[in-house]
């Protein structure tokens, strides 16, 4: 087994404890090429599958030869449904139990352009790729649903689930002296990281090591344990680094069970690497919206009714919903709010989760809406956001934890100089470059699942934390050793951390921007038990020199046991455990709460637990908030835009480490800048395909499009929302980036673009 292990390096001590700005301790692996991603091992024997795709988007297969494929030079194996061993249903993420009918990766149903339908095993990629050309595939086809705005598809199903009301908002906003109303879109998003999806999968009889990028181990290893019936102790996955996800690596996707089979069926580990054009349909992005927003107010900019209708594309075989009234039903605060949504079938695959799934449209559309109505009513954009300030969560109807969105107004109002924007659109200019400034806020919610983490106090004094959580580029490493560090008293550089293995103790999905605030809760509780035990040893052994004295007289720091009553150096960990004849102290604690205590057997075996508790289970709402000033520069012959600078400032709680916050914050502001001027999945309205399913036509944005971007932290510790005091971090920064930007567009041109990406076809 092989675990990653990885070690701070000696630094400043306060950089070294929780809150400091310790640089991240997998940075030297990386940068050296010593980290080992999951797709850079060889097992002994490794063959390669490369996927067939279906070339239509609707109606089925109706044969496939695999002849010629088969005679092609180091071919082993062409899987297709008729050969394929049968692969049992899993549990979903949601716990919902497996139905009777057996799981089907290879499908004989197409329902959009890229479905898996065959896939080639040979001795080489090369060998794979060559041999997958020649399988010829016959169809029957059908007419295809190409998006939202095909014809055929229609408005859509309603989901009751997603209707928000209260009041009467019709009947206000007839009566409002102000209205406004538009309709706002978002095209398809794709996640794109720059590692590829893909694993290698090797059986050694009924045991499985996989070894696959993966934001969610647990998750993952239990589905593939369900699908091919074995007990969930017998996989072991294994993801030492990850190359980036966004919310595409958390769940089991069919190119893994089709790599698993092919891996079963030969017996041999089989390496499938999902190739970049692929991965635009081997797994679905954030779905193209639509949603009208109606606003009515009084004159001096009071609302009175909010309405929103909204829609998001889904697959024809499962339904995923973006909610586009996340952030509509808690930002402002009117006395009437009315929200419906629809989800429309259409011939792509199912949609998944990228960065702030629902709150990043929602609030496109939201704050886009307010800000059309602070030049309706002639109020400055910040005066009428705060005029309309939610004092506590309209929704749930229960005070926040803490918000300090006003803080954040002002910090970054402040910092941007915004009192020198001019309120006339198209009246600041510098040459040729039309000047605008644009603000817009933001809101993550708090998400909590429960997880856990064993703590080690060694022999020589230094300590080892282990947890199945993985670190895709957030840090975990880092807070982790941290925090271990800070609660048992020792230096940073004495901390080994492990992660990214099946066999550590149990950690929830990193995603939903919860996973440092659980799992540096799990360590801090852990790491505390191990010091009390250590203290333990020290006040009751007859070797040691404290024998006898009370524990809460003795302090544990940088590593040395000592009393502040003994004017003496202390003793070392080390020579504590030496003398007391222990080789090891071990502590291993979980965040569970306690009404789930009794189920901690079941939790241990990851059989039924998954509880993520929502940010309004309790006496408080949960969410982290931030605000984004902006200021762009458009040609005024040519119409592109430029984001010249940007200050932002949030509110996360606690920062366990600035630096790897800041980084966090900065990168959700990035992918908006990217969704606000160049990200759009284009599909052909003929066929259904993708067409810019690749890094050139699918514009994801580089250092050259990205000024410099001051972020603030205002928050403060929040410990209703977590042990430690932090809020969520990771997916707060892109919420309200391509509202702000678009906001910024029409100060600088007066022409208002509702559907996103902002181009120049839609400024000239």
């Amino acid at each position: 087994m092989t675990i990653v292990e990885t070690r701070a390096k000696r630094g400043d001590a306060a950089d070294g404890a929780l809150g400091g700005r310790l640089l991240r301790i997998d940075g030297p692996a990386k940068i050296t090429g010593l980290a080992d991603y999951a797709l850079e091992h060889h097992p002994q024997g490794m063959v390669h599958a490369v996927l067939v795709e279906s070339a239509i988007a609707s109606g089925r297969v109706v044969s496939i030869d695999a002849s010629a494929a088969e005679r092609a030079p180091g071919v082993l194996l062409v899987m297709t449904p008729d050969n394929a061993l049968p692969i049992k249903s899993a549990t979903d993420w949601l716990n919902t139990p497996p139905s009777d009918a057996p799981y089907e990766p290879l499908a004989r149903s197409i329902t959009f352009a890229g479905q898996h339908i065959a896939a080639v095993i040979a001795e080489t990629f090369e060998q794979a790729t060559a041999a997958a050309a020649l399988v010829k595939v016959y169809y029957e086809e059908a007419p295809a649903i190409a998006g939202l705005d095909d014809p055929k598809a229609g408005d859509g199903m309603p989901l009751d689930r997603m209707t928000i009301e209260w009041g009467d908002a019709h009947g206000a906003l007839a009566n409002a002296p102000i209205r406004i109303k538009h309709e706002y879109r978002t095209p398809r998003e794709y996640n794109v990281p720059i590692e590829p999806h893909g694993l290698i999968a090797e059986w050694k009889g009924d045991r499985l090591t996989v070894w696959e990028p993966s934001q969610w181990i647990d998750g993952m290893a239990r589905t593939y344990a369900e699908w091919f019936d074995i007990p969930f102790e017998n996989v072991e996955l294994r993801s030492p680094y990850i190359g980036g996800g966004f919310g595409s690596k958390a769940l089991a996707l069919e190119h893994g069970a089709i790599a698993i089979n092919a891996a079963r069926m030969l017996g041999r580990p089989v390496k499938l690497a999902v190739t970049r054009a692929q991965t635009f349909t081997a797994y679905g992005g954030r779905p193209a919206t639509r949603q009208t927003i109606e606003l009515g107010a009084t004159r001096d900019g009071k609302l009175v009714s909010i309405v929103q209708t909204g829609a998001n594309e889904t697959s024809m075989k499962a339904v995923q919903v973006e909610p586009l009234g996340s952030v509509t039903s808690i930002m402002y605060a009117p006395p009437n709010f009315s929200s419906r949504q629809n989800v429309v079938p259409v011939n792509t695959v199912k949609p998944g989760a990228l960065r702030a799934p629902g709150e990043n449209p929602s609030a496109f559309g939201i704050e886009c809406a307010i800000d059309e109505l602070a030049y309706e009513a002639g109020i400055d954009p910040v005066q009428i956001r705060l005029l309309n300030y939610a004092e506590e969560d309209p929704h749930a109807r229960k005070p926040w934890s803490t918000r300090r969105l006003r803080e954040a107004y002002a910090a970054g109002a402040e910092a941007f100089g915004w009192s020198k924007r001019q309120p006339k659109p198209r009246s600041m200019r510098e040459g040729n470059q039309l000047i605008g400034y644009g603000v817009a806020a933001g809101t993550y919610p708090v998400r909590r699942t429960p997880g856990e983490a064993l703590v080690r106090i060694l022999g020589d004094g230094s300590v080892e934390v282990a947890s199945s959580g993985i670190d895709m580029g957030q840090g975990t490493y880092t807070i982790l050793a941290q925090t271990a560090a800070e609660a048992i008293g020792v230096p940073v550089e004495k901390v080994r951390v492990k992660l990214g293995d099946s066999s550590l103790p149990r950690a929830p999905v990193a995603g939903g921007s919860q996973f440092a605030n659980l799992i540096t809760g799990a360590v801090h509780k852990a790491a505390l038990a191990a010091r009390d035990e250590l203290i333990g040893l020290a006040i009751n052994d007859p070797n040691s020199p404290f024998r006898d004295l009370q524990a809460n007289t003795l302090i544990v720091e940088n590593g040395v046991i000592s009393s502040p009553r003994d004017t003496g150096a202390g003793v070392g960990i080390a020579e504590i455990m030496q003398r007391t004849g222990r080789e090891r102290i071990e502590a291993l604690r979980d965040t569970l709460p306690e009404n789930l205590r009794n189920e901690k057997d079941h939790f241990r075996n990851f059989t039924t637990i998954t509880t993520m508790l929502s940010p309004t289970d309790g006496d408080y709402s949960l969410h982290s908030w931030c605000v984004h000033f902006v200021e762009v520069r458009v040609d005024a012959d040519f119409g592109t835009v430029r984001v010249a600078r940007m200050v932002s400032a949030l509110d996360s709680g606690r920062l366990y480490n600035p630096k790897l916050a800041e980084s966090q914050w900065k990168g959700g502001i990035i992918m908006g800048i990217g969704q606000a001027l160049l990200e759009e999945g284009i599909v052909d309205a003929r066929n259904g395909r993708v067409i810019n399913n690749n890094l050139g036509d699918y514009l994801v944005p580089t250092n050259a499009d990205i000024p410099d971007l001051k972020v603030i932290s205002v928050g403060v510790p929040d410990t209703h929302a977590s042990v430690l005091g932090g809020k969520a971090v990771g997916e707060l920064g892109i919420v309200g980036v391509a509202p702000a930007i678009a906001n910024a567009v029409y100060h600088a041109t007066g022409v208002r673009v509702r559907d996103l990406p902002i181009t120049m076809d839609k400024l000239t």
